[in-house]
């Protein structure tokens, strides 16, 4: 996790303050559409030491949900502790990385940003980690939660299949990085160089995108898909993260019953998020 480059030291306050409003701000991006964020939440679960800064967010409408905040707080909690006992080694074996009082900072927040069928929840986890370096790194996840079985689940039962290689999934990862792409036309960028960008994206549903549901101008439907990409995922540190929208006209022809049950209508004037 640790980047190359000069040392920042995020010891003061406003460096510190800088990523919380970088991770709030990326949070109010995400649930603008439904509202579910009016002012900066504080953190619901924090661990502070010599070496470790770290603090789990949740979002209002989560925190409503009893079930899911349990959920997503022990997620959270298991994350820092896993952190936490690798800043500990390393602060024990190498602390010329938190000289001058510098603490690894972890920071997740979870944001709902959409809900569909009456249970089917959509949940964005972006993370903030800076271990040393030029930078902070961004993790951008998804997850769906299940408000009738109380758990996390997939998006496979919206659809007939999802083998990897197979038709839903090439299908899919042709409109993600053909969305992909309109965005970079869209702010200008250039996307005619050596790299291919789009290698790791790929026909599996662990590789073709963090997906989660879009919402829809029909209450209680999903418009289509959202497939979220970090930095350096589809593109330079410099991009910034992505985050494009396939309709669900698109994989149509792919849904099951139970996905052509929740997907319908369009998106949302205002909700197209390219950039978080």
């Amino acid at each position: 996790m640790t980047m190359n480059g000069a040392m920042i030291s995020l010891t003061s306050t406003s460096a510190k303050s800088l990523i919380r409003r970088a991770l709030f701000g990326g949070l109010v991006a995400l649930a603008c559409v439904n509202g579910s964020l009016a002012a900066e939440p504080n953190p619901d679960f924090t661990v502070k030491t010599k070496y470790i800064d770290a603090s789990i967010t949740l979002d209002g409408t989560i925190r409503a949900n009893a079930p899911l905040a349990d959920n997503l707080l022990a997620e959270g909690k298991r994350w820092i502790e896993k952190n936490r006992v690798e800043a500990a080694k390393e602060f024990k074996t190498a602390p010329e990385l938190f000289r001058d009082g510098r603490a690894w900072v972890f920071e997740r927040g979870y944001s709902q940003t959409a809900k569909a069928g009456e249970r089917y929840v959509s949940i964005v986890r972006i993370d903030y980690v800076y271990t040393g370096g030029a930078h902070p790194n961004t993790f951008i996840d998804t997850i769906l939660w299940d408000d009738e079985a109380k758990k996390q689940i997939s998006v496979r039962p919206f659809f007939k299949e999802t083998a990897d290689n197979g038709p839903t999934l090439k299908a899919l990862r042709a409109a993600a990085i053909a969305a992909v792409q309109a965005e970079k036309k869209e702010r200008g960028i250039d996307d005619s160089g050596t790299i291919d960008w789009y290698k790791g994206v790929e026909p599996t549903l662990l590789k073709v995108g963090a997906v989660s549901l879009a919402p829809s101008t029909i209450a209680d439907k999903s418009a289509g898909l959202k497939f979220h990409y970090s930095p350096y995922a589809v593109g330079p540190y410099a991009e910034g993260p992505y985050t494009v929208f396939v309709p669900w006209e698109t994989f149509k022809a792919y849904l099951s019953p139970q996905g052509l049950a929740i997907f319908a209508g369009n998106q949302p004037s205002g909700a197209k998020l390219g950039r978080q």
